[in-house]
Order: structure tokens, then sequence, then C-alpha cells
């Protein structure tokens, strides 16, 4: 993230609408340090060159931070996911609503 938008919300987006980031972020969240191996295989199909990627980027942005016991959320990451849980339950009844008919 080189450079930062005039609107801080687009920044936000930008990083967290890369593909995979948001699981990532899940998988991080409420959890105690996870390997790479670990957060990969939580990952399903992730191929390590991405997770990297996204971890690398992650780190940068201050959301999750790499220690002896593995990767984890800093506060703001936790406060970041904390933030998009009602959005999360929001999009559950949009999609029951939708398959409703």
């Amino acid at each position: 993230m080189t450079s930062r938008p005039r609107r801080p919300i687009m920044a936000l987006f930008d990083v967290i609408g890369q593909r995979w980031t948001l699981r990532i972020m899940w998988e991080l969240h409420s959890h105690a340090p996870l390997t790479f191996r670990e957060l990969q295989q939580r990952c399903g199909g992730l191929s390590s060159s991405v997770l990297s990627g996204r971890l690398d980027v992650l780190r940068e942005v201050r959301l999750a931070t790499a220690t002896p016991a593995g990767y984890q959320l800093t506060g703001q990451g936790e406060s970041l996911t904390t933030h998009l849980l009602p959005l999360s339950r929001w999009s559950e009844q949009w999609v029951a609503e939708l398959d409703a008919g």
C-alpha cells in the first residue's frame, strides 16, 4: 500500500477487498497465533504464494503481525473484525431472504 487515498474507507476496501484477505482475517480472529501451515490449512485451497502476499499486506497496514508462535491479528485487526461481525450477520439474513424468493 504505497499511496493513501483521500478517503480512508477506500484504503480499507482496497486492502480487505483482495481475494482471501477477509478469510485470513476471520481465521485469525480470536484465535491463538496460527502458524503459516495452520492458516493455510484453515483457508482450504489457498496457495502459499497468495497467503504470503496477503499476510505481507496485512502486516504492512498493521492489521496482523508475525510472532514466534505464528500469525495473529493486531488490536486494530481484532477491532476491524469485531466491527465487521454485524455486516456478516446482515449478509446471512440477506442471503436467506434471497433464497426464500
